[in-house]
């Protein structure tokens, strides 16, 4: 699977040219949750003594719970409540829901996890209960999907969300350039978010097994290399 989006004039554009046809194939849903599981089951009994060990310290680094829920949409337009650890102050949401450069609501905890990802590792627990995906375009909150072109909604909320995909590698420094905008909230819906919806529908429209594996190993190659 190609690692760069197509259509990109029509993405942003939204045509109904977008929509799934007989040429758009993709690997099986079923072998897709499969993998997931096992993957997940396998994952999840070798790293838990880290997710306890960074529980604990979340908990005792700031006041709060450990974990971050934030109401987030996913296959079908269903809603669900993703699962991080929390990385910032309590009540940080009440002043927007970007994170935009050397955000102060983050926790000194928090920055750490955000720069290595950990804090995505609870969404594990998301993929177990069949909200989300290992791979797969990463879930919005609501406030963000309402700007989603219909066709390009259409194709997107067809898969489970995911943890990683080809936008969150290619894209990874997106807070820092939010953080340099003079509109984040601007920058962020008319520029960046198109961008991330290219990656979507690609992939939305051409996964495959394989294609699953290569991008979870260039995330972890990714992260490690920062």
């Amino acid at each position: 699977m190609s690692d760069k989006p197509e259509n990109k004039q029509s993405v942003a554009s939204g045509v109904d040219t977008l929509r799934p046809t007989s040429a758009a194939t993709h690997g099986s849903p079923l072998v897709k949750r499969l993998f997931d599981l096992t993957a997940v089951l396998c994952g999840l009994w070798l790293i838990w003594p880290l997710l306890l060990a960074i529980a604990l310290w979340v908990k005792l680094d700031s006041p709060g719970p450990v974990f971050f829920r934030q109401v987030r949409v996913g296959r079908g337009g269903q809603l669900f409540r993703i699962h991080k650890f929390r990385t910032m102050q309590i009540g940080a949401e009440s002043s927007g829901q970007l994170t935009v450069g050397a955000d102060a609501r983050v926790t000194r905890a928090g920055r750490l996890l955000r720069k290595t990802k950990l804090d995505e590792l609870p969404q594990l627990l998301d993929v177990l209960f069949g909200d989300m995906s290992l791979v797969g375009p990463r879930p919005e909150v609501p406030k963000y999907v309402a700007h989603y072109p219909a066709a390009v909604k259409a194709i997107v909320l067809s898969v489970r969300p995911g943890i990683t995909d080809w936008a969150s590698i290619r894209m990874i420094d997106e807070n820092e350039l939010l953080g340099k905008a003079a509109d984040a909230e601007k920058m962020y819906v008319e520029s960046i978010l198109p961008q991330k919806l290219d990656y979507y529908v690609q992939y939305a429209r051409s996964y495959t097994l394989w294609g699953d594996v290569l991008i979870i190993v260039a995330t972890l190659l990714k992260i490690v290399s920062r």
